[in-house]
């Protein structure tokens, strides 16, 4: 009989075996061009070209001297908790109905309905709501059939357009990760609250959220991280109203060529996602 001592370099071997090159891919594709891009962000100029840059702080001064940039950082932050919450909203009643309503061949059908957008590419379907969202455009004429000249429908080019497009985006990633953590909420637990007297919204209340409450941060991880960078639905959807930092970020590496600056940005930009989730997880530690 082998001792666990004697198997213990085996199985270790094993581990790195199996993990090892999913670490080596992570550090390869995501560690490296993160640490080229925090050295970029101390540079007055990158280094590309046969250009040499110097160290500097300008970067990150110029984030605190120009309050167009910390303005344009609360309006991303602001479109990322809308987006969340309209995902929640929307994206929590379709994950209870998958996990404790609909059974078989109905739940494949609706699964399909889910991650059916996925298919396509996301061009696609942010030009798709430009034909939706504007004056005279599909909404609106349908809108009008139903309704005849009651409502005028021209959002495009808005705000509210911009979360429209990002809410259509990232609301499969809400359904699935609620989905997971509904699953594995006991029918049993369900039936015994109901059969205690416990009502809808006080098995709710009391069992559902707090127990998809894993699933609930995993989409809100997903959903709000990418939002805060995004810059095609905003540009396009947004026009003039969809300046954000990620679209002065992306300006920064294509238009401008002003890597240095959009690097700065990026980190300061990582920074506050950080902070945000570190007050989240406070609030939520003293809750709990």
């Amino acid at each position: 009989m082998t001792s666990p001592a004697k198997g213990a370099p085996g199985q270790a071997g094993a581990i790195l075996a199996l993990t090892g090159p999913a670490y080596l891919w992570l550090t390869v594709a995501i560690l490296l061009p993160l640490s080229a891009m925090f050295y970029f962000s101390f540079l007055s100029e990158a280094p590309l070209a046969g250009k040499t840059g110097e160290w500097t702080l300008a970067n990150y001064r110029a984030f605190f001297e120009q309050g167009f940039y910390g303005t344009l950082m609360l309006r991303s932050l602001r479109l990322g908790a809308e987006v969340v919450f309209w995902c929640f909203v929307l994206g929590f009643p379709c994950a209870l109905v998958l996990a404790k309503s609909v059974k078989g061949r109905w739940r494949e059908a609706l699964f399909l309905l889910v991650i059916l957008p996925f298919w396509s590419n996301a061009l696609v379907r942010i030009f798709s709501w430009t034909m939706m969202l504007r004056g005279n455009g599909i909404l609106e004429r349908a809108i009008d059939w139903v309704v005849p000249g009651r409502f005028r429908l021209d959002i495009m080019f808005t705000y509210e357009a911009v979360v429209i497009g990002l809410v259509h985006s990232y609301l499969p990633y809400m359904i699935l990760t609620c989905y997971i953590s509904l699953q594995a909420v006991q029918d049993d637990l369900i039936e015994a609250a109901r059969s205690m007297g416990a009502s809808r919204l006080t098995i709710l209340r009391r069992i559902l959220l707090p127990l998809s409450l894993p699933g609930i941060l995993a989409g809100v991880v997903l959903i709000f991280v990418p939002v805060i960078g995004s810059f095609m639905e905003p540009r396009i959807l947004g026009g003039r109203n969809g300046t954000f930092i990620g679209t002065v970020i992306e300006d920064q590496f294509t238009a401008v060529f002003n890597w240095p600056l959009g690097a700065a940005l990026s980190f300061i930009m990582l920074g506050c996602v950080g902070v945000v989730f570190a007050l989240s997880r406070l609030a939520l530690g003293r809750r709990g």
